[in-house]
């Protein structure tokens, strides 16, 4: 390809110097980082209680890159830098895999199966449910709660996460639900 000169290619039809003015061999042969990608995944960004949409891009099962989803509402195609640097969080070689637990009186933390640890949460939700319902008060008016099963939520959840939330710890009976955000 015969160099061109860029003043010469903005007095041939490219006044504004941003089409073939400004391009090289090296900038034609580029191309975007998202363009192999296999799929693009919509996703909400995890850091804050903002919400940002983030559109996540998956070649071979891989997250290979993420960027500000621009049909999001509240965005509007824009990340913080901690939004634009998520890609790391996923990739990131010391991220743990497995679920770490300390049995009581261990020193020592062991690695479980995460279907493991969810059987073992909900046998401790139902058990903790069961030893402390509460049906009535001693006057006989029903009551229908426990007092042995609480939440605190986080401020990285949206409204809807902490709306699910509420919903499965009033089901449950539990009392008392927080949110880190109002304390």
């Amino acid at each position: 390809m015969a160099r061109s000169i860029p003043l010469i290619e903005q007095l041939r039809g490219d006044p504004s110097g941003r089409g073939r003015a400004a391009r090289s061999a090296r900038s034609a042969s580029l191309e975007p980082r998202t363009a192999r990608a296999d799929r693009v995944v919509k996703s909400i960004c995890p850091y804050c209680a903002v919400g940002c949409g983030q559109r996540v891009f998956v070649e071979d099962e891989r997250v290979t890159q993420i960027e500000g989803d621009p049909d999001s509402p509240i965005s509007r195609g824009r990340l913080c830098p901690k939004g634009a640097a998520s890609k790391q969080l996923v990739n990131t070689p010391t991220r743990l895999r497995k679920v770490l637990y300390r049995r009581p009186y261990a020193g020592e933390w062991e690695e479980l199966d995460l279907d493991r640890a969810m059987e073992m949460i909900a046998d401790r939700v139902i058990a903790a449910r069961e030893q402390t319902w509460e049906g009535e008060d001693s006057e006989g008016r029903k009551l229908n709660r426990t007092l042995g099963i609480a939440s605190l939520g986080g401020a990285t959840l949206d409204n809807e996460e902490n709306y699910l939330i509420k919903k499965l710890f009033t089901a449950l009976g539990a009392i008392q639900i927080e949110n880190q955000a109002r304390i």
